[in-house]
C-alpha cells in the first residue's frame, strides 16, 4: 500500500526559493545603497547644505549657482573634448584590432592577450604609469633626448591646451582592447553561411568586411557606446592622478568638480547638484536603449 502525502514537494521550486532567500539581502543592501543614496543625493542638491548636510530646502538654487559657475560650464566643455576622443577613437581603434584578430593569426592568443592586458589595471595604476611616461624631465622625452633628439619635448601636462589629451591617451590605451573584444565577438557571432554565400558572390578582402560583415556589427557597436559614454562621464580617478584637474582648471571633468565642491570646498548642496546633472546624463543615455530593447523584444514575442 503506497503512502499519500498531503503535500508534495517540488525541487525546482524549493531551489527557486532557496535562491531567492540567498539573493534577498543582497537586493536589499543594492537597492539601499544605490537607490536610498542616490534617493538622498537629489534631496541635498535641494537643499542649502554646505560643510554638513542641512534639511533647509531652497528648490533649485544650488542648480542655478551651477549653471552660473564658470568652473563648472568649463569642466562640461572639457567633457565634451574629453568625451568625443575618448568614444571615436576607441571605436576606431578596436575595430581595427578586432578586424586584424579576425584573420585567423597564429599569433591570435598573444595578440589578444597584449590587447587586452591594459583592461587587467585600474585608472589608478594607468594614470601613475602614464604621468611618468609624460613627465617632461624623466619619460619618454628624457630618453628620447638621450637617443640624440635634443629639442625633444612631450610636456603636454604642463600646457592648459594639451593637458585633455593626456587623460584621452591614457584613456583610449586602456579602454580600446575591451571595445575590441566586443567587436570580435560581434565578427564571430556572424553566420558562416552569410559568409560563405559572400565569397561565392565574388566579396572578399576590405569589400567582404564592408559591405557584408560590418554591417552585421550594429549590436556591437551599441553596447561599446553604451559602455563607453557613461564611461567618459563618469571619469575621476584617472583625473585625480594623471592631471588633478590642472593647469588650472584645464583638465577638470565634472566627475572631479563634484568630489572637490562637496568634500573639499565645503559646499555639499552644489556637488550633490552636481552629481544630480551627471546622473541625468547617464539615464539620457541608457533609458532610450533600455526602452528601445524593451520594445523589440515585445515586437518579437508578438
Amino acid at each position: 500500500m503506497k503512502l499519500r502525502w498531503p503535500w508534495r514537494v517540488n525541487p525546482q521550486g524549493m531551489e527557486r526559493r532557496w535562491a531567492l532567500a540567498c539573493l534577498l539581502p543582497l537586493l536589499v543592501l543594492g537597492a539601499l545603497f544605490f537607490y536610498g543614496f542616490l534617493l538622498w543625493t537629489g534631496w541635498l542638491s535641494l537643499t542649502r547644505s554646505g560643510m554638513m548636510p542641512s534639511h533647509e530646502f531652497v528648490g533649485l538654487q544650488q542648480y542655478r549657482r551651477l549653471l552660473d559657475d564658470p568652473r563648472w560650464l568649463a569642466s562640461l566643455w572639457n567633457l565634451l573634448r574629453f568625451g568625443l576622443c575618448f568614444v571615436v577613437l576607441p571605436l576606431l581603434i578596436g575595430l581595427g584590432m578586432a578586424v586584424l584578430l579576425d584573420q585567423r593569426l597564429r599569433a591570435e592568443g598573444l595578440l589578444r592577450w597584449v590587447f587586452l592586458h591594459p583592461m587587467a589595471l585600474s585608472m589608478v595604476v594607468t594614470g601613475s604609469a602614464w604621468r611618468w611616461l609624460m613627465d617632461p624631465e624623466q619619460g619618454v622625452a628624457e630618453g628620447v633626448r638621450r637617443l640624440g633628439w635634443t629639442e625633444f619635448r612631450w610636456d603636454w601636462l604642463a600646457q592648459e591646451d594639451m593637458a585633455i589629451y593626456a587623460l584621452v591617451v591614457a584613456a583610449v590605451w586602456q579602454i580600446s582592447g575591451f571595445v575590441m573584444a566586443i567587436f570580435l565577438a560581434g565578427l564571430r557571432g556572424i553566420d558562416e553561411s552569410l559568409v560563405h554565400a559572400a565569397r561565392l558572390d565574388g566579396a572578399s578582402g576590405w569589400t567582404l568586411y564592408r559591405r557584408v560583415l560590418l554591417p552585421q556589427l550594429w549590436p556591437s557597436l551599441l553596447s561599446a557606446l553604451l559602455i563607453l559614454l557613461p564611461a567618459a562621464i563618469k571619469t575621476f580617478d584617472l583625473v585625480v592622478v594623471l592631471t588633478e584637474g590642472g593647469p588650472g582648471q584645464s583638465s577638470e571633468l565634472p566627475a572631479f568638480y563634484m568630489f572637490q565642491m562637496a568634500f573639499e570646498r565645503s559646499r555639499l548642496g552644489l556637488g550633490a547638484a552636481s552629481a544630480m546633472v551627471m546622473v541625468m546624463m547617464v539615464l539620457s543615455i541608457a533609458l532610450p536603449y533600455a526602452i528601445g530593447r524593451s520594445r523589440v523584444r515585445k515586437e518579437a514575442s508578438a
